[in-house]
C-alpha cells in the first residue's frame, strides 16, 4: 500500500495529500472535490482511502488539474478519472507528454540535482494518461469560486500554477519548492524561464502558497514568495 500522509491546510477546504516523493492537494466546494496533480502511478487506492478518511465521497471527484507532466504529478491520474469520471486538466503544451505522444522533456540539470533526479526516477513511470481539458494561461475553471490558470514555464514548458484569487490559494506546481525553505523548483529545462514565473508567482501575493514538494506556507506567505524570488 502507498504511504500517504494527509495534512490539513485550510480547515474544511483544503489538504495535502504527502506521498514519499511529491504530494498533491484537494480542494473542496461543499461535497464536490478537485485535485490539483495526482500522485505517482499505483496511488490511486491511497488516494481513494485518503478521501473516505477525510468524510468524503471519491465519486464527487470532478476535475484533476495537472501543474505539470512528471510522473511523480501524474501517474494516478488516469486511474483516479476512470474510477470516478472526474476531467483531466493540464496546459496545451505539456498535454502530448502526459498522453505519451511525446517524450518527457529533459532539464538542464544542475550538479547537486543529479542525485535527488536519480532518486525521484525511483518512483513509477506514469502510464499515458488522457487530457480531457486542455488549459491555456488565463483560463478559469469552475472551482474554488473561480479558479485562474498562470502559465508557469521553465519546470516544463507547459508547467502551470493554479490560483484561487478569492481565497488567497496558490498551487505553483513545481516551479517553486518549499523544502527546508522557500526556492525555486529543482530539474528545470529553462532555468532562467523558470526564475521570470517564479517572480510572477511571487507578485500574486497569495495568503496560503502549496507547493509540488514542501510544506505549504499559510503565514506572511506573499512577503515569503516576494523575498525567496528576489533573492533567486
Amino acid at each position: 500500500m502507498t504511504e500517504l500522509e494527509v495534512v490539513e491546510v485550510i480547515p474544511h477546504r483544503l489538504h495535502m495529500l504527502r506521498f514519499p516523493i511529491g504530494q498533491a492537494y484537494l480542494w473542496r466546494d461543499g461535497e464536490a472535490l478537485t485535485l490539483v496533480d495526482a500522485g505517482h502511478a499505483g496511488a490511486a487506492d491511497a488516494i481513494e482511502g485518503a478521501v473516505r478518511s477525510l468524510g468524503l465521497r471519491p465519486e464527487r471527484l470532478e476535475r484533476i488539474v495537472l501543474t505539470h507532466c512528471h510522473r511523480d504529478h501524474v501517474g494516478a491520474a488516469g486511474e483516479l478519472a476512470a474510477r470516478w469520471g472526474a476531467r483531466i486538466v493540464a496546459h496545451r503544451l505539456d498535454a502530448p507528454v502526459i498522453r505519451g505522444e511525446e517524450p518527457v522533456p529533459e532539464p538542464v540539470l544542475l550538479d547537486w540535482e543529479l542525485p535527488l533526479y536519480a532518486h525521484g526516477l525511483t518512483i513509477p513511470q506514469a502510464p499515458p494518461t488522457r487530457v480531457d481539458q486542455e488549459v491555456e494561461d488565463g483560463e478559469r475553471l469552475p472551482f474554488g469560486d473561480g479558479a485562474v490558470i498562470v502559465h508557469a514555464p521553465g519546470h516544463t514548458p507547459g508547467s502551470v500554477a493554479v490560483h484561487l484569487p478569492e481565497h488567497g490559494v496558490l498551487f505553483t506546481g513545481d516551479c517553486v519548492a518549499g523544502v527546508g525553505r522557500v526556492m525555486p523548483g529543482v530539474f528545470n529545462v529553462d532555468r532562467d524561464q523558470a526564475l521570470a514565473s517564479f517572480r510572477r508567482l511571487a507578485d500574486l501575493a497569495p495568503s496560503v502558497a502549496c507547493f509540488g514538494h514542501g510544506d505549504p506556507v499559510t503565514t506572511a506567505a506573499a512577503d515569503t514568495l516576494r523575498s525567496a524570488a528576489a533573492s533567486a
